[in-house]
């Protein structure tokens, strides 16, 4: 079975003002596109990574061909990501359960927020920040390029609940090299309904 690329779960400019249109129509049906397609002639140019989920992958990433690593990642990072947008009508809000446990692992929400913008922002180059579950607790950590914290080469492993997209073609349309001003924006279109049913399973 090849991978297909999801459509998107709202329309291309339901994000706005924080995510432009154009950013979305770019940053889905062309580069989430292409690590579709890469990944599709990645694995078909190797018998042994046929039939494999892409979290089976992961768990052997440093073994698997570079050209996996990276368009895996980016079409995994990208489903999600996705996901954990919405628009603002429909965002929700963090579970008592998920609230409690950013209290307890982050020192609340706010600094939570500002930890996490900071992973963002710091992150050298092209990236992605994450909040996860390890051992239990709340982590916000970060990686380079298209890597996810289910890969065995990820200095911070667990599962994922929020993920933001720091690459540039993310967010340059709108915000050129304001990458501090895309992750504050970011916050008005979490999707916190997913994220509430990913700390859920990861707990």
């Amino acid at each position: 079975m090849a991978f297909t690329l999801p459509p998107l779960p709202y329309a291309y400019d339901a994000l706005e003002p924080a995510i432009d249109k154009a950013t979305m129509e770019f940053h889905h049906d062309k580069h989430h596109q292409a690590y579709v397609d890469k990944l599709n002639e990645a694995v078909d140019a190797d018998a042994s990574l046929q039939g494999r989920s892409l979290e089976e992958l992961f768990a052997n990433i440093s073994k698997a061909p570079k050209a996996v690593r990276n368009n895996g990642g980016g079409h995994w990072n990208h489903s999600l990501f996705w996901e954990l947008l919405a628009p603002q009508d429909r965002t929700g809000e963090p579970s008592a359960e998920l609230a409690a446990a950013i209290d307890r692992d982050l020192g609340g929400m706010e600094k939570f927020k500002a930890d996490f913008n900071a992973a963002g922002a710091g992150q050298f180059g092209s990236g992605w920040a994450w909040l996860i579950v390890q051992d239990g607790r709340l982590k916000i950590t970060s990686t380079p390029n298209q890597d996810n914290p289910l890969m065995d080469v990820a200095d911070d492993r667990g599962a994922v609940v929020l993920a933001a997209d720091v690459w540039e073609h993310a967010y340059y349309l709108k915000y050129q090299n304001r990458r501090a001003d895309y992750l504050k924006a970011f916050w008005t279109v979490v999707n916190w309904n997913r994220a509430n049913e990913l700390f859920a399973a990861a707990s």
